[in-house]
């Protein structure tokens, strides 16, 4: 506990926003960091508490509470006071590989267990670990880690998400020789092309590669695994195959088919090209992005975004940038209360009313929240042509278990446009069945019971693929572990 009165004497300050107004002017990532004097008062907040749950990763009522990676967040806190900024990387580099994504990314599980946070506001762990991984980039103390001696052992990771960089990342590390497949052009999986620049600049994931590369990991992009690449090579040429597909089946919406209906799109889908236009962009202003073209255009379109996920209101901060005329975001489940329920004590999960940077955003231009809740789509229209022209809603409610519609309660809204963002449903067929892997009932790679591995057989899989759709801090953690468990597969041990 580097002060021990730093708890007392500081008060939370988060990094800054660049304000609504300007900032939907362009893609730039808009939370500008402190300055290390300030930061370091932030780290002086941090108790060091005797059980430190902010690094515990509970699952306590059915929710994890405290970080997955189990961060060593009280000691690079206490050295970040200090001024030890090397040092305090180097405690947050030990269990977490990636710390640029989630410091940018996170929903910061460990300040919703921080003990500042019971009865006052969290210390800054998410905003702190991202200074430091910046820092380090900046003062050079992030180098190249190239091995000394290879083990022989090739490994094959198939999707280059958090998951599957975090297992090649380990592995490769270890000595063993990594190659990671990746169908899109791009490596990153959903942080490259289902989380907007705004969020995660790609410049992010590019310097990231560029380490990788030097360190050893082999990336080959648009290359389809399962389909223009068949498994069985892989499983011939590598000692063990990885994978790390993600759980992109998205969940459909019954009433709405991208494939029928024109000015219908999965949120994704949607995402994904507007971060492909301004990659080829001259820079990333809203001006350029119009100007380069070759995306799904939300501008002077009425938008309806269902799904109330970090996704949906991505789909918001996006379609606002493009110039859309409304923008409204229904929600199935009801509005969360703004404290804390008494059923719901800390350290739980907090079950309150977030409002986001889209969300904030909805409310500077439109004058209000867009989202709707207890709200379903029961029917579309469609002009003769077959282009959306307007939804109908319905309210809904939750009775014995099952979603029922409240009669009298439709409603008619206006809508060009219509993003789906309801959450995936597992991951995509065809991979599976080429690899001929089991899958469970919520579409998950069936492993070994508290393992990564296919029974008998030399096929590994992490991240969303093997536990379903979740965080990006899961899919790192699941990285890891897997990967110690594949050195383990080839070395009959494992000190990773």
């Amino acid at each position: 506990m580097g002060k021990d009165t730093g708890f007392l004497e500081y008060t939370r300050k988060n990094n800054i926003d660049v304000p609504p107004k300007d900032r939907i002017e362009n893609f730039e990532e808009f939370h500008k960091m402190l300055d290390s004097e300030n930061r370091r008062k932030q780290a002086a907040r941090c108790m060091n508490c005797g059980v430190p749950f902010c690094q515990s990763a509970m699952n306590l009522s059915g929710m994890v509470t405290g970080c997955p990676l189990h961060n060593l967040i009280p000691e690079f806190n206490n050295e970040l006071y200090l001024g030890h900024d090397k040092h305090a990387f180097d405690r947050l580099h030990k269990t977490s590989n990636f710390p640029e994504f989630t410091g940018r990314v996170c929903p910061a599980l460990c300040e919703k267990a921080c003990m500042c946070g019971q009865y006052g506001e969290a210390v800054t762990v998410h905003d702190n670990e991202l200074y430091l991984v910046e820092t380090a980039y900046a003062n050079g103390d992030i180098k190249p880690m190239i091995p000394s001696i290879r083990s022989g052992k090739r490994v094959a990771v198939v999707g280059s998400g958090p998951s599957g960089l975090a297992v090649a990342d380990e592995l490769n590390h270890r000595g063993h020789t990594v190659e990671v497949f990746e169908r899109e052009d791009e490596i990153g999986g959903l942080l490259m092309y289902g989380i907007p620049n705004m969020k995660l600049d790609k410049s992010v994931i590019f310097r990231r590669r560029k380490l990788m590369e030097e360190e050893g990991v082999v990336f080959r992009t648009s290359v389809n695994v399962g389909s223009d690449k068949k498994s069985q090579e892989l499983l011939d040429k590598f000692d063990a195959v990885v994978l790390c597909c993600g759980a992109k089946k998205a969940r459909p919406l019954a009433v709405a088919d991208p494939e029928k209906v024109s000015g219908v799109y999965y949120a994704v889908d949607f995402l994904t090209r507007t971060t492909k236009a301004l990659m080829k962009a001259s820079d990333r202003s809203v001006e350029a992005l119009k100007k380069q073209g070759g995306y799904i255009d939300a501008a002077g379109k009425n938008v309806v975004i269902v799904g109330g996920g970090d996704t949906g209101n991505d789909c918001i901060g996006t379609v606002i940038r493009h110039g859309a005329k409304s923008v409204t975001a229904i929600e199935m489940m009801p509005k969360p209360p703004v404290e804390r329920a008494a059923s719901n004590p800390w350290p739980e999960w907090p079950k309150v009313l977030k409002t986001d940077y889209g969300h904030e955003e909805a409310i500077y231009l439109f004058g209000e929240d867009p989202r709707v809740y207890e709200t379903t789509v029961k029917s579309v229209a469609t002009d003769k042509k077959g282009k959306l022209k307007s939804i109908e809603t319905v309210k809904v409610k939750f009775e014995n278990g099952k979603l029922v519609e409240v009669a009298g309660t439709e409603k008619t809204l206006k809508c060009d446009l219509l993003l789906i963002a309801a959450g995936f449903i597992g991951c995509e067929d065809y991979v599976a069945e080429s690899f001929n892997v089991k899958r469970s009932p919520r579409g998950a790679v069936v492993t070994d019971t508290d393992s990564y591995r296919v029974p008998g057989t030399k096929i590994f899989s992490a991240g969303d693929m093997h536990r379903g759709q979740s965080l990006v801090v899961w899919a790192i953690s699941e990285g890891r572990a897997c990967a110690a468990e594949v050195d383990k597969f080839f070395m009959g041990y494992s000190n990773l």
